[in-house]
């Protein structure tokens, strides 16, 4: 298998494993809520799953979001896909970040230079997914692919809304957890459906 094979196959492999690291770490923690806690908290200081996470889940997810950005830019040419693709790269680097800093209990006090750097890192990189999204939708109408462009723009928009969402109900004990991860799921479910787009073939023009 080619390194862009490779490459590619963390695409499709990422969101997969993503959820999976999230519903296992949440199933270890008895009374975890994934409707009223981040996702964040799962990988708290001192919590029973906090090296699970940070290290099955965020470190290798990113990882493989950079290689599949890589993949990105050799494959589709232009400024704007090199745009894009960077700020898929962004998005990648800043999950690696916010894995290897943990945020405190709750993840609602940034008291210590690790919580800050974690929420740092997190906004980092949902800010990056959301811009790439957007502009791979640009991309792929300037290039006629009409279902990818159109994808990309209604997932890119609920990406936003459900963000929005998070950052206007923080309270805990809300539904700020079910946001996130509508949003999270709705931008990994993109980077799915493309990358396995990509890898039968049927995208590139």
């Amino acid at each position: 298998m080619t390194l862009r094979r490779i490459a590619l196959l963390c695409g499709v492999l990422a969101p997969p494993l993503w959820a999976a690291s999230i519903a296992f770490c949440g199933a270890l923690r008895p009374g975890f809520s994934h409707v009223a806690q981040y996702i964040s908290e799962l990988g708290e200081r001192g919590s029973s799953t906090e090296l699970l996470m940070r290290y099955t889940g965020f470190a290798p997810t990113g990882l493989m979001h950079v290689a599949f950005a890589a993949f990105l830019a050799a494959m589709f040419r232009g400024r704007l896909a090199a745009a894009a693709a960077a700020l898929l790269g962004v998005n990648g680097l800043a999950r690696i970040g916010a894995g290897f800093f943990s945020c405190e209990r709750g993840c609602t006090e940034a008291a210590s230079l690790a919580a800050q750097l974690h929420g740092l890192f997190a906004t980092i990189g949902f800010v990056a997914l959301l811009l790439s999204v957007f502009l791979w939708g640009f991309e792929f109408r300037r290039r006629d692919l009409r279902g990818l462009a159109l994808y990309s723009a209604v997932s890119g928009l609920l990406g936003l809304a459900f963000l929005a969402l998070m950052v206007w109900n923080p309270e805990p004990g809300g539904w700020r957890g079910l946001y996130e991860r509508l949003a999270s799921g709705t931008l990994s479910l993109w980077i799915f459906a493309l990358a396995l787009r990509l890898w039968n073939g049927t995208a590139v023009r």
